[in-house]
């Protein structure tokens, strides 16, 4: 099942292409976060603090910007 809620959902004419490409494509694995347990105070966490374990994106998809 897929269910998804949108906001400002739009498509540009000059991003078909980019749309169609991304619909190929199989989603992966999702990453998980890991947070260092010895940080317990949210006020005092730091970038460090943080790790994204087996991240594995698609490759990047180049589309010029609309205005």
């Amino acid at each position: 099942d897929f269910v998804h809620s949108f906001g400002d959902m739009h498509l540009y004419s000059n991003h078909i292409e980019q749309a169609q490409l991304q619909l190929t494509r199989e989603p992966r694995q999702l990453p998980t976060m890991q947070i260092n347990p010895e940080a317990r105070d949210i006020d005092n966490f730091c970038f460090e603090d943080f790790t994204l374990e087996n991240y594995d994106p698609h490759p990047h998809i180049k589309a010029e910007v609309s205005v």
